[in-house]
């Protein structure tokens, strides 16, 4: 039986892996959250290197997926000390970690790497020049893992939506005011279903084809086509307005276009994740379930 460590189990592709893997008897799942226990979930300071030395060194996974980030945007902005703890020491302590127990590391990363200045898809390939701090932090952390860890996965996802607090979700809520919503027409990129990226990394994790993956739904869209795609699926109606970003400022900037293309999926695998219009339609249909 694999031991298999995910970190920042209770977001939302944490949830989406163990939804994957939690009834696989192949599989022994380690279950930590940053700051809560639930249920089967230990605690675990991912900032604290002795706690993770210590954390790992005992239970010596075989496989670590390493979810946990700050992922507040717009925090990141105003705290960036905690910021570059989470999202980039953090990732050197486990890749520390997982090199000395010979484990594979996943870990996770974002479109934010890339400056949004492209005018196609951005391959694995593709130098990253992050334009906020949330991205800085995460690219520190990608090369934190690639320089100290030896059989490491490093997987940029983007747009992703699931089990907890997201985009859908807040367009829905919004929805049932009855008001206008405005939603921003000038960024691009691949709203991703979690699940989807679950499935790819439980894929790449029984192989050695380590590397850069990008892993995210097909196609390309704006936030205000994601909305009305949303609408589409629940059925709603309600009036949507298409704004410039400059009507809707935060304190990070983001990357006007942040298509990922998965390259590395497709060629070395010949693996291939679904359209976004699919994925979107398969999770309306289980939210409309539950």
């Amino acid at each position: 039986m694999k031991r298999i460590m995910i970190t920042g189990a209770t977001g939302q592709l944490g949830k989406a892996l163990y939804r994957c893997l939690g009834n696989n008897n192949q599989y022994e799942l380690i279950l930590t959250g940053f700051s809560h226990a639930d249920g089967h979930i230990s605690v675990l300071d991912i900032t604290d290197q002795a706690a993770v030395d210590k954390f790992i060194d005992e239970r010596k996974p075989e496989i670590i997926i390493n979810c946990a980030a700050m992922t507040a945007v717009d925090l990141c902005e105003s705290e960036q000390d905690r910021a570059f703890r989470l999202n980039a020491l953090s990732a050197m302590y486990i890749a520390m970690a997982a090199e000395r127990n010979g484990s594979k590391l996943i870990h996770i990363s974002t479109d934010y790497v890339f400056d949004g200045n492209a005018k196609r898809p951005y391959t694995e390939e593709d130098t990253p020049n992050p334009i906020s701090i949330y991205g800085k932090s995460k690219l520190a952390g990608e090369e934190y893992v690639r320089k100290l860890c030896t059989k490491y996965f490093i997987v940029r996802v983007a747009w992703l939506y699931g089990e907890g607090k997201n985009f859908v979700k807040t367009m829905l809520n919004l929805a049932a005011t009855g008001k206008k919503i405005r939603v921003v027409n000038d960024q691009f990129g691949t709203p991703t279903y979690a699940l989807e990226v679950a499935k790819a990394i439980v894929y790449l994790m029984e192989t050695d084809a380590y590397g850069i993956y990008h892993a995210t739904c097909e196609g390309i869209t704006s936030w205000y086509e994601f909305a009305l795609a949303i609408f589409r699926e629940a059925g709603i109606k309600v009036e949507v307005e298409p704004i410039p970003s400059s009507e809707y400022p935060t304190p990070a900037r983001r990357p006007a276009y942040s298509v990922l293309d998965n390259k590395a999926l497709r060629e070395r695998h010949a693996y291939i994740m679904p359209d976004w219009k699919e994925a979107l339609h398969e999770y309306m249909k289980e939210i409309k379930q539950a």
